[in-house]
């Protein structure tokens, strides 16, 4: 394939694509970026191309993990395992996770404050369920720690509790207990403050001389 550039067309339908030929016939294709350093009459042997079909290769991969992270942040490992699903091989994605983190659009210390807080604004979960979810995405144990020292257990089940307590006002107080601290746990928070909570919200709705029990 060595020979000389006879033109540098771009794409009709993907216009940061530029489409490479080489002796009169189509070669191969590349990012918009990367052909504005090729010119027509340059030559190119087999080496140069290889190379520059890897350079196009990790480039549309960073477009991609750059998709990949509009729609929310990600842990370093779910960058990771998307690029490996892509095709992309080992060093290519140490590469690209090389660039997003110069550029810091990846970095697990920031995913995990995010994804705490994320969960503390729309869905409360308790410590355990937070540790076991971002352990899921690849954080390691320490950076999880460190995320989770701003995290009041209490004051989460609280929030938590306040969402669905309506489902439950109507019960009886042993029901009330059972189906509010089962919905605790199934989130992760620890039996005592489960219970502890179960305990304030059953006081707030028991609000007449049926419901002057205490939960069991």
């Amino acid at each position: 394939m060595a020979g000389k550039i006879t033109a540098l067309r771009v794409q009709k339908k993907r216009r940061n694509r530029v489409n490479v030929y080489v002796d009169g016939e189509f070669a191969f294709g590349l990012q918009d970026v990367l052909a504005a350093k090729l010119s027509v009459g340059q030559e190119l042997g087999d080496d140069e191309i290889e190379a520059l079909k890897r350079q196009d290769s990790v480039e549309s991969a960073y477009e991609k993990a750059l998709y990949y992270l509009s729609y929310r942040p990600r842990s370093e490992q779910e960058i990771e395992r998307y690029l490996q699903g892509k095709g992309l091989d080992e060093e290519a994605t140490a590469t690209v996770l090389d660039r997003l983190r110069h550029a810091r659009l990846v970095g697990d210390a920031e995913f995990a404050e995010f994804w705490v807080e994320n969960r503390e604004t729309f869905r409360p979960r308790g410590p355990w369920a937070l540790r076991a979810e971002l352990r899921q995405k690849g954080v390691a144990d320490e950076i999880i720690d460190q995320a989770l020292e701003a995290v009041d257990e209490e004051k989460s089940a609280m929030e938590a509790a306040e969402r669905v307590v309506h489902r439950f006002a109507r019960l009886d107080a042993d029901t009330f207990w059972r189906r509010l601290m089962g919905y605790l746990q199934r989130r992760g928070f620890g039996y005592g403050v489960s219970r502890r909570v179960v305990d304030e919200m059953w006081k707030q709705v028991a609000g007449d001389a049926d419901k002057d029990a205490e939960p069991r």
